[in-house]
């Protein structure tokens, strides 16, 4: 015997169950423009060109 797909209402219901409620979607006069001020800090600063550094430490 086939199993029946779910209806649309299950498939929401399933949604709801896994993420649970979803945030007010943000509508357009709050959104802002990003500005990035500062450097990033998540990879240091190339003090040297990379590919020089690799092959003078590279054996």
């Amino acid at each position: 015997m086939a199993e029946q797909p779910f209806t649309d209402d299950e498939y929401a219901f399933l949604r709801h169950a896994r993420f649970g409620e979803l945030p007010l979607a943000v509508r357009p006069d709050e959104r802002i423009e990003l500005t990035e001020t500062e450097s990033r800090t998540d990879r240091p600063e190339v003090l040297d060109d990379p590919v020089h550094w690799n092959l003078r430490h590279a054996g």
